[in-house]
């Protein structure tokens, strides 16, 4: 069949390969393709076992595939293809040179815009996907008209606000699609085309645009202040816990106030992801090379009561455990960095894993999803762990269990049964406070919530 327009994105990440499937399963009268170079990837999107895992991306990609999506490592014959091309490829915190730990590296973006360049033979409309500095689309523009080879570009900025877990719902159905533009008549009339993709099923009052700068920033910004409000009652956890006073009795009073809001105010043991971390250094260090050191000062403190979170989590297990866990055998409940979804990428688990090692103590990791990941993420001491996807067998003859991740089927196993299979004393520490603690305490377990009194036996 003839397509309306051909479509391309480059990079089959956790962005790019879900939000095209949605494309494709939403407009059957495009084509659309992801390419990416790495062929083990494609060949996964191509497989019964997708890279990632989203619930119900599956259903969408297997109706939708070698109809009207496709998956390729050819990505130089798909930008002669397309007409327009969102770039997805990953933006990591540089690890080196100027700006190391905090400033986006671009090095993979950068490639990207002079491969469009060198295959484009007609006019394109790049549309910028990954999360990015402010002022990249004006590098971009630079990039791809650096030749007078009379090819001409626009370039959109239209950042992602997903949620890992809720991706495929909030591509289905989001709060806003963001669309950035120049104030130009070019830039206007690319910016109608990308609209006029999204009206295919978002309503129209929920697509907003913006001048490219606005829309930029406004990506760091969203997950600037998501964070902040995760920091915010974490650090009010660890005075809850001084006071007993009870975290969820406090955020819920303070969720209550219209003008804040209950989101995003479940105390824990910390923020993971790709996109928090990375997203607020990337903001600390604009506003240092704008001399804005107050405002950098304030945000980088964003990390720091996450960072300090993670560390007074093993700093209460270690107290508890009668200051020490050398030699005692515990057991991590989930890995991924949330629930429903195989992600690990800046789990607070990570930094439990190391520090527990590091204590000595001996280590079992159970997640439905992330055990592959974890393995990979602690390669260097994985002889020093056991990875055991069974709950019930993981937490056999441990002294403590570690709840790491929110996964719903935590909540509902046989604690009775895994109590009677533990080390006595049996401690829990629920870093998600997803837990019935009060039953877990008849039970015969110690209980350590986040920002809540404890509850042992001693």
């Amino acid at each position: 069949m003839a397509f309306e327009k051909n479509i391309l994105c480059i990079g089959a990440g956790y962005v790019g390969g879900p939000t095209m499937a949605v494309i494709a399963n939403k407009c059957p009268q495009y084509k659309v393709t992801v390419a990416d170079i790495n062929p083990r990837r494609i060949a996964a999107w191509n497989s019964d076992n997708l890279p990632i895992y989203e619930p119900g991306l599956d259903e969408i990609v297997k109706a939708v595939r070698g109809r009207n999506l496709f998956f390729s490592t050819e990505i130089e014959g798909g930008i002669r293809e397309a007409d327009i091309i969102f770039v997805s490829v990953n933006t990591p915190t540089k690890t080196f040179g100027a700006g190391a730990g905090m400033a986006a590296d671009l090095q993979y973006w950068e490639k990207t815009a002079r491969q469009i360049r060198e295959a484009s033979q007609s006019h394109k409309i790049i549309v910028e996907k990954s999360t990015l500095p402010v002022k990249t689309a004006l590098a971009m523009e630079r990039i791809l008209t650096s030749t007078a080879n009379g090819i001409h570009f626009d370039i959109l900025s239209n950042p992602e606000f997903l949620a890992e877990g809720t991706g495929i719902k909030d591509l289905e159905a989001p709060d806003r699609v963001l669309i950035g533009s120049r104030e130009t008549p070019d830039g206007l009339k690319a910016r109608n085309e990308l609209i006029e993709i999204y009206a295919n099923w978002v309503p129209r009052e929920r697509i907003i645009t913006s001048n490219i700068w606005s829309s930029e920033l406004s990506k760091l910004v969203s997950n600037a202040f998501l964070a902040q409000r995760i920091s915010s009652i974490n650090s009010i956890s660890s005075l809850c816990e001084k006071t007993e006073a009870n975290i969820t009795e406090v955020a819920r009073a303070v969720g209550m106030d219209s003008r804040v809001g209950s989101k995003f105010l479940n105390a824990s043991i910390g923020f993971g992801g790709s996109c928090f971390k990375k997203d607020i250094l990337n903001l600390v260090y604009m506003c240092r090379h704008y001399a804005l050191d107050e405002v950098a000062d304030y945000w980088e403190g964003v990390v720091k009561v996450n960072d300090y979170q993670k560390e007074r989590f093993i700093l209460n297990m270690l107290g508890a455990m009668f200051n020490t866990l050398a030699g005692k055998k515990i057991c991590l409940f989930g890995f991924a960095f949330k629930a429903n979804t195989g992600d690990t990428r800046e789990s607070p688990a990570i930094y439990v894993s190391r520090r527990l090692v590091e204590e000595k103590a001996e280590l079992v990791i159970t997640d439905p999803r992330a055990l592959i990941n974890a393995e990979t993420d602690l390669a260097d001491i994985k002889e020093k762990i056991d990875f055991i996807k069974d709950p019930y067998e993981a937490a056999a003859g441990c002294d403590a269990i570690a709840v790491m991740t929110e996964w719903e089927v935590y909540a509902a196993l046989d604690f009775e049964k895994i109590y009677g299979n533990m080390q006595k004393p049996a401690f829990i520490f629920d870093g998600r406070n997803i837990l019935d603690h009060s039953n877990l305490f008849k039970i015969g377990f110690n209980v350590f919530p986040v920002g809540k009194p404890p509850l042992t036996h001693f």
